[in-house]
């Protein structure tokens, strides 16, 4: 459940907050209309009929040679963020998933508030659930409320909802996924490759028993997703090779995202958000 406490804290964050926006996400929000526009870009050689005025001296007296300045108009940045809302979000000891990786979504979309861009929230299990795209306290609001509200269950499609997000992004944006990541990396990979030219932030949110299985001896295992039920015994052996399977799962989604660019973080619940939001940030 996400409170006015929460969003009070988010409040009392915002210089933190805008300063790495501004300085970290800023390079997201350059499209490649030109024109005498806000940001330089780069240098093109002089050809007959370019503005004059436009030469860059300094080039020519350490080359001999006319280049002219080539500038890039900055345009709003929509920030995208998408929380899986499947049942297995729904596990947690102290904390569900779901409520974690809601909240930092939202820190994500109060930020866009903040520096007054448009964001747009979305959550997905077996089918997506997309928000439009609108700025201010009200769109924040109404995101809280649909989130406070929202069954978290079913089955996560990833793959599926990730293909028919991709049609709603038509500009550069900086794009959220936040989920348990528990599924085939395949499916992961081939549904990333889609986004690689924005900038992406995937966080994997785990409870603490997912990472560490603390348990021992005989236990019934509930599937969230599916309802099957798995009677086992977990000894210090099964437990172990459980761990390294996971820690190379983990191993393998950031290696994924190294090469396409994408920024990888894992946490726990346990870990205090704001924490959280500062290893995001940092």
């Amino acid at each position: 459940m996400i409170d006015t406490d929460f969003l009070n804290s988010l409040d009392r964050l915002h210089l933190i907050i805008k300063k790495k926006i501004t300085s970290s996400y800023s390079g997201s929000r350059e499209s490649p209309s030109f024109g005498r526009g806000l940001s330089f870009r780069d240098h093109r050689e002089y050809v007959p009929g370019d503005d004059f005025r436009a030469i860059d001296w300094n080039v020519y007296a350490r080359t001999t040679e006319f280049f002219i300045k080539r500038y890039e108009e900055e345009r709003n940045l929509t920030v995208h963020v998408i929380v899986d809302s499947s049942a297995s979000m729904n596990f947690g000891r102290h904390m569900k998933k779901f409520d974690y990786g809601s909240m930092i979504g939202v820190g994500f979309a109060y930020m866009a508030m903040k520096n007054n861009e448009r964001f747009v929230f979305s959550t997905f299990s077996d089918k997506l659930n997309p928000f439009r795209a609108k700025k201010g306290t009200k769109q924040l609001l109404n995101t809280v409320s649909y989130l406070n509200l929202l069954k978290v269950q079913g089955v996560s499609n990833f793959k599926d909802s990730l293909r028919k997000y991709k049609k709603l992004i038509n500009s550069k944006s900086l794009i959220i996924i936040i989920s348990d990541f528990l599924f085939d990396l395949e499916e992961l990979k081939e549904s990333l490759l889609h986004y690689k030219r924005n900038q992406l932030i995937i966080v994997q949110v785990l409870d603490p028993i997912e990472r560490d299985l603390e348990f021992y001896g005989n236990l019934v295992l509930h599937d969230s997703e599916t309802a099957s039920v798995l009677h086992t015994f977990v000894s210090r052996r099964v437990r172990d090779n459980y761990k390294k399977k996971l820690e190379d799962h983990i191993l393998d989604i950031k290696e994924l995202c190294d090469r396409i660019g994408a920024e990888f973080i894992t946490v726990t619940t346990d870990k205090p958000i704001f924490d959280t939001f500062y290893e995001i940030l940092r």
